[in-house]
Parts: C-alpha cells; sequence; structure tokens
C-alpha cells in the first residue's frame, strides 16, 4: 500500500547527507529530553515541541483538575499532569538516572536527598539535565502539535500552533518524528454494570490531587497499583471508610487492612445500583459515596495520521517492531517510552540511541518484511499465553531482556546486575511493606554496589558516556 502516492518500499530510503536531516521531536518530558540529545549526538538536527510552558512532562506538577473528574468528555480543558501532591518515587533515585548523568541529590534548601524523593526533585533533574547537554535552546515551549502527517517525498509535515491558540498552524517539513508525547493524560475507567445509575460521584487518579475532597466520605478506590495503594492510604487518613477494589492480590490479604481502623481489600466490583450499593464478586457490599479509578491511560495520538499504518486497538499501539518502529514507516516514525512497568529514564535512552543510530545510518534495521514477522510473531506469543491487548507494552516481566537487547543493538554495556536486583526488591516491598519502604531500605549490599558506581560515574562522567562508535 502506498501513502501520499509513495510507494512503501522507498519508506527505507534514506537521505544521503546528515547535516540537511531534520527530526522533529513531540514532547519535552525525560523521554524527548534524551531523545533530542540522542538524536543531536549522532549529528543530526533536532526541534523538539513542547506544549507546556516548561519542560518536564508528566513531572510538572499543578494543582488544576480538569472540568470532568473522569477526564473522558471530548469538550474539556485538557490538563496534562496527572501528579498528586504528595507523590514520591516507587524507584529508588539509583535506578532512574540516566547512565552518563545520575540522580544525585540536588545540594541547598531546595534539594530532596531522600533515596525515594518527591516529584519536584525529579523535575530538577530533568531541568538540569536538559541544561548540562544544551537540550533546552532546542524546546519550543507553549507550541502544541496539531499535525503529523507522511507527504510526498517520504517526508513527514508538522504544523503546530501556540498552546491554546485558535490561529492557523505553522507548516514545517521534517525527515523524521520522533513521538515522545507520553501516555498520562488519556484516563481508562473500569467498565462496571450499573454505573449509569449510579447516583455517587466517580473520578479518576488524573484529577486526584490532595485527600480533603473525600473528608468523611466512603470511597470505593479501583486498582492496586503503586499509585492506588498510594492514594488509597492517603485519603483513608480523612475518609470515613476506603475500600480498594482490584483484580490480583496477595494470598491473605483480603479484608481489613494491618494498621487501619478503615481500609479493605476486596476483590473486583460485581456491579453497582441505583441506590448507592457497590457489590464485590465474593458478595460483600457497601454503601459508597465516591468511585476513584486508578485504572491507568489510554494511548492517544490526536495529532497522528499515518493512514491506517499505525493504530490503537485496546491499547494495543501497532504493529510497532520492538514497541518503536512501524515497519511500513521505518525508520521515520518512531515512538519512545510506550512500554510500562519498567525503570522508564534508562529504557528511554536505550530507545532513543537505537533511533538516533539508526537515523545516521550507523545501525541498520532488518528488512520491512522481517519487522512484521517478527511484530507478528510477538502477538502470537501474547495470544498463546492469554495475555490480553491491553498488555501488549507491559514489560515488567522481560524489560531486561528488552533493555539488554536494545544495549546489543546500540554497543552499550548492559545494565548492571545490582539494578536489576534493587527492582525486584522495590517491587516486592511495594505490596509487602507499602508505607515504609521508601524509607526503610533493607537491602544494603544493594545500596553500597550503587554507590561504588555512582563514585565511579562522578569521576569519569565524559569518558564513559555510552558515545556513538
Amino acid at each position: 500500500m502506498a501513502i501520499a502516492g509513495t510507494p512503501s518500499t522507498t519508506m527505507r530510503q534514506l537521505p544521503m547527507s546528515l547535516a540537511s536531516r531534520h527530526v522533529a521531536v513531540i514532547g519535552a518530558g525525560a523521554a524527548g529530553l534524551v531523545t533530542a540529545r540522542e538524536l543531536r549526538r549522532e549529528g543530526l538536527s533536532v526541534v523538539v515541541f513542547e506544549q507546556g510552558d516548561q519542560v518536564g512532562g508528566t513531572w510538572v506538577y499543578t494543582p488544576r483538575v480538569e472540568s470532568d473528574p473522569l477526564g473522558l468528555g471530548s469538550i474539556r480543558a485538557t490538563v496534562h499532569s496527572s501528579l498528586y501532591r504528595s507523590l514520591r518515587t516507587n524507584l529508588p533515585r539509583e535506578c532512574m538516572g540516566f547512565r552518563d548523568y545520575p540522580f544525585v541529590s540536588r545540594d541547598g534548601p531546595d534539594g530532596d536527598p531522600r533515596r525515594f524523593p518527591g516529584h519536584r526533585e525529579v523535575l530538577m533533574y530533568l531541568k538540569d539535565f536538559a541544561r548540562e547537554f544544551g537540550i533546552a535552546e532546542l524546546v519550543r515551549l507553549e507550541t502544541e502539535v496539531v499535525h503529523v502527517g507522511l507527504v510526498e517525498d517520504s517526508k513527514w509535515k508538522v504544523i503546530s500552533r501556540k498552546s491554546g491558540s485558535d490561529e492557523a498552524g505553522v507548516d514545517e517539513i521534517f525527515d523524521a518524528v520522533v513521538v515522545c508525547n507520553g501516555h498520562f493524560t488519556e484516563p481508562r475507567v473500569a467498565e462496571i454494570p450499573g454505573i449509569s445509575k449510579w447516583p455517587g460521584k466517580q473520578i479518576h487518579s488524573h484529577n486526584y490531587r490532595v485527600p480533603e475532597p473525600f473528608r468523611d466520605q466512603v470511597v470505593v478506590l479501583i486498582g492496586s497499583s503503586a499509585s492506588g495503594l498510594d492514594i488509597s492510604r492517603e485519603i483513608a487518613a480523612v475518609a470515613k471508610e476506603v475500600h480498594i477494589a482490584a483484580r490480583t492480590f496477595v494470598d491473605g490479604t483480603l479484608g481489613k487492612q494491618a494498621g487501619y481502623d478503615n481500609l479493605w481489600l476486596h476483590p473486583m466490583i460485581e456491579s453497582v445500583r441505583d441506590d448507592g450499593t457497590v457489590y464485590f464478586l465474593d458478595g460483600s457490599f457497601i454503601l459508597a459515596d465516591v468511585i476513584l479509578h486508578c485504572t491507568g491511560y489510554k494511548y492517544h495520538f490526536a495529532f497522528l495520521e499515518t493512514d491506517g499504518y499505525v493504530t490503537v486497538d485496546d491499547n494495543r499501539v501497532g504493529p510497532l517492531y520492538k514497541h518503536i518502529f512501524p515497519p511500513v514507516l521505518a525508520p521515520w516514525l518512531s515512538f519512545v517510552g510506550l512500554p510500562w512497568k519498567v525503570i522508564p529514564f534508562r529504557m528511554f535512552e536505550l530507545q532513543s540511541k537505537w533511533i538516533a543510530g539508526v537515523l545516521s545510518n550507523r545501525l541498520m534495521l532488518p528488512s520491512q518484511k522481517e519487522m512484521m514477522e517478527d511484530v507478528e510473531d510477538f502477538y502470537s506469543s501474547l495470544e498463546v499465553s492469554g495475555t490480553p491487548k491491553r498488555y501488549t507494552h507491559s514489560l515488567f516481566d522481560y524489560q531486561f531482556e528488552y533493555n539488554d537487547w536494545l544495549t546489543s543493538q546500540c554497543g552499550c554495556p548492559a545494565d548492571e546486575e545490582w539494578r536489576k536486583e534493587m527492582f525486584y526488591s522495590c517491587v516486592k516491598n511495594l505490596f509487602a511493606r507499602p508505607e515504609s519502604y521508601r524509607d526503610e531500605w533493607e537491602d544494603h549490599h544493594l545500596l553500597l554496589q550503587a554507590h561504588e558506581d555512582f563514585i565511579q560515574y562522578t569521576l569519569n562522567r565524559v569518558s564513559n558516556r555510552c558515545l556513538p562508535q
């Protein structure tokens, strides 16, 4: 199939001159910033489009929430941050930094020295990273991308305009586009029988900031991920009752939660009634005031037109080779940051190193046919294992194998074993002792190894960079 009169076979022809190769990066969060750095390291010309007024993406906190508390209305002033005020990282800073720019605590009164710092410390780290590598000068702030589409000669038209403006956009032509717009803006909500007649209030965690609005309320919170655990315990400090409805849970943890008089864990909701009652799958029920959906997000690319070559089907973005390249459009369209349940920043870095190496001709992709066969094999394996489409980009079980594969493509060292152990230790402690794991770290041998590596990073930050060979 052809696009805009251009045979698909020409999509793999590379321009002759690197100096003239122009790449658009959509988004200036962690993924966009490190992508811009890697592209420029390969000698490519880069423009980063960011609709916010500062870099940092999802790590920019705002107390504002949307007019539609579920975040589903098509006509609403979208708020692109999903941070709640008290949020701290659920990974230690030793796991979060980029390879040659470790996430060390900042000096001064504004620094947060904790191993699991608050969200502002992460934002400051990203801003420091942008300054350190000269990325800030590549970013067009308050610039919304309203359309990205393929034109003839395998080029991409990018139409952008001032954020919030109704003026006609500015058209520009790029050789390639890297989509780094994140996936924490379009809420997913649970499908609950009877919900259309349920009289209580519903809200998605996207619009949760502080617990005070839940004071003296009976709250049913759906979801038991890291954010759900945090929010449920925070709300329990002010609510009359909090009932967590979870699809999965550790055996023996149902019922009233240790250390709380007003916090219960239940199986998932079976249905709700028009009298305000919420029924759970085990037959228990309660009369609730609020249902809070901590149920994740949908991938959303309203600006992107690919003539059907890239679709979102039950939260599967595809077909994508290794979660990055659409085979027909490779290498001129790519995505950074789709996988979840991962150590994000380091994965962003490896994905963008691979993309940059391919766009500079230093690295080669397989043929379109080989990439598509790989994608089909991957989808078949998910189907055989009973994995729903919506979990296509969940890499929890094999993120390190994925990262190691990327490092092999880029010629970089694999992740250290201590870093992998630290990640799995965090996951274990998140559920075993959610109130204390951030401040009572027990695996001191991992900290020792991390500290030794931090010293090495600091002494050799320039010479140890994973630069193109």
